[in-house]
């Protein structure tokens, strides 16, 4: 059970039998009447955000999600096959299954597939990936309008935007939850 006291930025709960992680919450004490928690929840299944409120001190079921670490193998067409790395099982899932960082798998990158219901919902990759960068615009001097970035492509395909001075074949450093550029690495 997870109460309103335990709600943080990524905590899973069940709501009327579907699993929701917060996105985002807010504790609220007005002056007159009792505190409640204002949220956005994502559903694992649609990926739709819904705002909800709930009274301080209401329980919720967690879901049952597993979360199994697979290697991811080679992709075909919109098909992506994993590899169970305990075992050795292969398993193959839809693009829109996997969640728009699909894009940013590499072969042999090993990730955690959530589980709901002998079903999979989400793929976790890594908080950073590294990735080269296979085509990017030459960037011109003194072309700041755009506030210093151009967008390049990784050796996954994935568009990403970088600084005007990154060129092609340079390795980068890619935070997965915002599919930001960290840093170039040397």
């Amino acid at each position: 059970m997870i109460s309103t006291a335990d709600f943080r930025n990524g905590a899973r709960l069940e709501i009327e039998g579907e699993p929701y992680y917060i996105v985002e919450f807010q504790h609220v004490k007005p002056g007159k009447g009792g505190a409640f928690v204002r949220t956005k929840l994502k559903s694992y299944k649609t990926g739709n955000v819904i705002d909800r409120t709930f009274r301080s001190g209401e329980r919720f079921e967690e879901p049952n999600l597993e979360e199994r670490d697979m290697q991811f193998l080679y992709a075909a067409g919109d098909s992506y096959t994993f590899m169970d790395t305990d075992t050795f099982e292969q398993l193959t899932f839809e693009k829109k299954q996997l969640g728009e960082n699909a894009d940013l798998l590499k072969e042999d990158m090993v990730v955690k597939i959530l589980v709901y219901e002998h079903q999979p919902i989400a793929v976790e990759l890594p908080i950073f990936i590294e990735l080269k960068v296979v085509d990017a615009e030459p960037g011109v001097r003194g072309d700041t309008a755009s506030g210093g970035t151009k967008p390049a492509v990784v050796e996954t395909g994935a568009v990403i935007k970088v600084p005007l001075y990154l060129g092609v074949g340079e390795v980068i450093k890619i935070d997965t939850r915002t599919r930001a550029y960290v840093e170039r690495v040397r």
